[in-house]
C-alpha cells in the first residue's frame, strides 16, 4: 500500500484505506480530515488526468507550524502557491478522486521539449507483473535532449531477457505513450536507497556519468 506524506505533515496524507479499490501507480485518496487537490501554479485546480501540483487545500490536524530554526522554510511551503501548502510534487488526480504522484517538481526529465516525471515512469514501469522495483533517469541525448534510463529489480521468477526488455517498452509506451519510453534498460540485483527507503537517483546518474555522487552518508548501504 502505496502512501504520501512528509515528516512536516506529521502524518500519512494520501493513501488507498482499507476497502478501497488498489490502482496501480496510484496512491490513493485523502485520508479523512485532509483535503488535497491538483493545481497550476496560480492555485487554479486542474482538470482530471492532466499534471500539476500536489497540494493541501487546508490546515489539518498533525501539521506542524514550524521547521526548527528553519521558519522560513516552512513558510515556503503556504507561500509558493498562494492560500494552499505545496511540496513541490507533481500530480495526477484521476476522474475517480485518485491520486498519481509524478515525482519532485525539480525531478524532471525533459525529453524532446516534453516533461516527463520519473516517477510516472517508474510507476509505469512497476505495473508490469514482472517487476518489483524501478528508477529512472535521464542521460544526455544529442538528439532529444535526455533520454530516459530505467534501472529495473525483477520480481522472483522471472529473468532479463530481449523479450522482457520488449514487453517493458511496450507495457510504458502504452501506459504513458512513446515520449515516456525508456531509451535503456539495465536490469539490477538492488538500488541505491537511504535508510527511510527513498531511492537516490542521483546516485545512479552519478555512476553512470561516471561524476561524484556527492554526500552519500544517508545511503542504506
Amino acid at each position: 500500500v502505496d502512501t504520501w506524506w512528509q515528516t512536516e505533515t506529521g502524518m500519512q496524507m494520501i493513501t488507498t484505506m482499507v476497502g478501497e479499490p488498489m490502482r496501480p501507480g496510484f496512491v490513493g485518496k485523502a485520508v479523512p480530515g485532509v483535503e488535497v487537490d491538483v493545481t497550476d501554479r496560480t492555485g487554479k485546480p486542474v482538470p482530471p488526468g492532466t499534471g500539476g501540483f500536489l497540494v493541501i487545500k487546508k490546515p489539518w490536524p498533525a501539521m506542524l507550524r514550524t521547521v526548527y530554526k528553519n521558519d522560513e522554510r516552512y513558510r515556503q511551503y503556504w507561500e509558493t502557491i498562494n492560500g494552499v501548502y505545496a511540496a513541490g510534487d507533481l500530480a495526477v488526480k484521476g476522474k475517480d478522486g485518485y491520486i498519481m504522484v509524478i515525482g519532485r517538481a525539480d525531478d524532471i526529465i525533459i525529453v524532446s521539449g516534453h516533461n516527463i516525471g520519473t516517477a510516472e515512469v517508474e510507476s509505469a514501469l512497476v505495473s508490469h507483473n514482472a517487476v518489483a522495483e524501478a528508477a529512472v533517469i535521464g542521460k544526455p541525448d544529442a538528439i532529444k535532449g535526455n533520454a530516459i534510463k530505467a534501472f529495473v529489480i525483477l520480481r522472483v521468477g522471472n529473468k532479463p531477457s530481449e523479450k522482457l526488455t520488449q514487453d517493458l517498452i511496450y507495457h510504458v509506451r502504452m501506459t504513458l505513450g512513446p515520449i515516456a519510453v525508456p531509451h535503456e534498460i539495465e536490469y539490477v540485483d538492488k538500488l541505491p536507497k537511504t535508510r527511510s527507503g527513498k531511492i537516490m537517483r542521483r546516485v545512479l546518474k552519478a555512476k553512470e556519468l561516471g561524476m561524484d555522487p556527492g554526500d552519500v552518508s544517508t545511503l542504506e548501504d
